[in-house]
């Protein structure tokens, strides 16, 4: 099952034009979770409540799920929230709507949770991925030390 890529929705318009509503603020395309739409919601004010969040979120769409993760040793909100939406206007207007703007006197950045990043961009620079052949002539893995030098590594066989 990890092997499987997620669906991504691609929305098209009226007048026939992709609208790149599921790039990120980073410009990564964003993609759609098993059940719905994640947003990361960072920089929450530790006093803050599910209640609280709920409020300000509500507005842009029906939540279907909210996660206010809380440090086991303080008690305290440990600064982020995932809420999910149904559908993909609804994230996108939670983010457009409620990024860069005040929840308990802090500025809260919102943005999708789950994104693919750029071609080009990363470890794997597109599609491939994995351990293949080592870009410009390097090594593909790190040597254990003593082995391939000419020494028994300190054996005594």
């Amino acid at each position: 099952m990890a092997d499987t890529e997620m669906d991504i929705d691609h929305p098209t318009h009226t007048d026939g034009h992709h609208k790149n509503d599921t790039r990120t603020q980073a410009g990564a395309v964003a993609v759609r979770s098993i059940e719905g739409w994640i947003v990361l919601v960072t920089n929450v004010h530790e006093e803050a409540t599910e209640e609280d969040v709920s409020d300000k979120f509500a507005d842009y769409g029906e939540i279907k799920n909210l996660h206010l993760n809380l440090d086991r040793r303080t008690g305290y909100v440990k600064g982020y929230a995932l809420i999910e939406y149904p559908t993909l206007q609804e994230a996108r207007a939670a983010i457009d709507g409620a990024n860069d703007t005040k929840l308990l006197d802090r500025t809260v950045y919102v943005d999708f949770a789950f994104m693919r990043p750029p071609l080009g961009v990363g470890p794997h620079k597109g599609r491939g991925g994995g351990r293949g052949a080592p870009a410009k002539g390097g090594r593909a893995r790190s040597r254990s030390p003593g082995r391939g030098d000419g020494k028994d590594g300190g054996r005594d066989d």
